[in-house]
């Protein structure tokens, strides 16, 4: 099952499990652990009363009573000290017990804040780094939906050096427009305009550039088409010949070619079970193009792999989209953890690979 990343408040979560970042008399303080004991009710302060605190690394269960979850898993995070008090290891502990927690009551999908990364001071690269491995760990043994809830993308920070090559590979690639070609709007599918109008943007019906997903004010920025007919007529004989191949089937013939298992796959693409097995089952399943990229880093395919890939499920990768850039540049330069690449897409504003 899935790791996501979410902005959101931990209290609105749907799902059966909420882990409290609590101190260890486990009564309510301030921030989040104040908030959910509000929001909960006088009964999980009295219900806390009997637990008798929690030491730093360990976590408790209670009814999440006025809330809307099953559960609430308290764990006591580490103050940073400078990392000289096994701060790290306290802070995997307190992931483990909770995980280990949630699977003993049969949660199918917990919730967790980013622990001790607030008034607690643990640096949030190394909080972030130490969250993902432990549920990564926990998660290839088991299946259960994790979320990491955050308020903003500033508590993901992600290397300077990262930041600034991805920056300048945005603005070096990035296009303000959609399709320059007729070879690339044969590959979407998109219709060349009709030869009757003139070259001005007046003189394209509006549905057009609707349909062709064209911001009308670009489509005549471009030079004249220099692709001809029968370069695009090349290009669609290759995509037709190709066709009878569906994405489903492609998918698990990669899968055999890659050597790997079924669950391998999926669960490197940070995508559930019971889609894969529906994308698996039914040959002409038409996935997300986030789903179909995800499978992609996952085989690690190189860039006109994915392209090809893509193309199977009716999606492309253009210069006009930053999601698209940032796809790129991590396969270009062979990452393919999907971890980092969401870490990435996130700080970005840009929607995270998976279900």
């Amino acid at each position: 099952m899935p790791l996501f990343i979410v902005r959101n408040d931990i209290i609105n979560m749907d799902c059966d499990i909420i882990v409290n970042a609590a101190n260890s008399t486990l009564l309510g303080g301030g921030g989040v652990d104040g908030a959910i004991h509000k929001a909960a009710g006088k009964e999980l302060k009295e219900y806390c009363k009997k637990l008798g605190g929690c030491r730093t690394g360990e976590a408790k269960i209670t009814p999440a009573f006025a809330l809307k979850q099953k559960y609430i898993i308290h764990t006591v995070g580490p103050v940073w000290k400078g990392g000289f008090f096994k701060e790290e290891e306290k802070l995997r502990s307190c992931y483990k017990n909770s995980l280990n927690l949630a699977k003993e009551y049969e949660a199918e999908s917990v919730a967790f804040p980013l622990i001790s990364s607030g008034a607690y001071a643990f640096p949030k690269k190394k909080a972030i780094n130490i969250a993902k491995e432990e549920i990564t760990e926990f998660l290839k043994d088991n299946d259960m939906t994790v979320y990491i809830v955050i308020f903003d993308n500033k508590s993901f920070e992600i290397s300077k050096n990262l930041f600034k090559d991805i920056k300048e590979y945005i603005d070096k690639n990035y296009v303000d427009l959609h399709f320059n070609t007729y070879a690339a709007r044969a590959r979407q599918n998109i219709p060349a305009p009709p030869e009757s109008y003139s070259k001005s943007a007046d003189s394209l019906p509006d549905d057009y550039c609707e349909s062709a997903q064209l911001p009308i004010d670009n489509y005549f920025e471009t030079t004249e088409l220099s692709v001809s007919k029968t370069q695009a007529t090349t290009d669609l004989t290759c995509i037709l010949n190709d066709i009878d191949e569906s994405f489903s089937q492609m998918l698990i013939r990669k899968i055999d070619e890659k050597g790997i298992t079924d669950a391998e796959c999926y669960k490197k693409a940070n995508i559930d079970r019971k889609l894969f097995s529906k994308i698996r089952n039914n040959i002409n399943y038409k996935p997300k193009k986030t789903t179909a990229i995800a499978f992609a880093i996952a085989l690690e395919m190189d860039i006109d792999e994915t392209k090809n890939f893509l193309m199977k499920a009716g999606y492309a990768l253009s210069h006009s989209d930053k999601f698209d850039i940032i796809i790129e540049y991590f396969i270009t330069h062979n990452n393919y953890n999907i971890f980092d690449i969401n870490e990435t897409l996130f700080t970005f504003d840009q929607v995270l690979l998976g279900v």
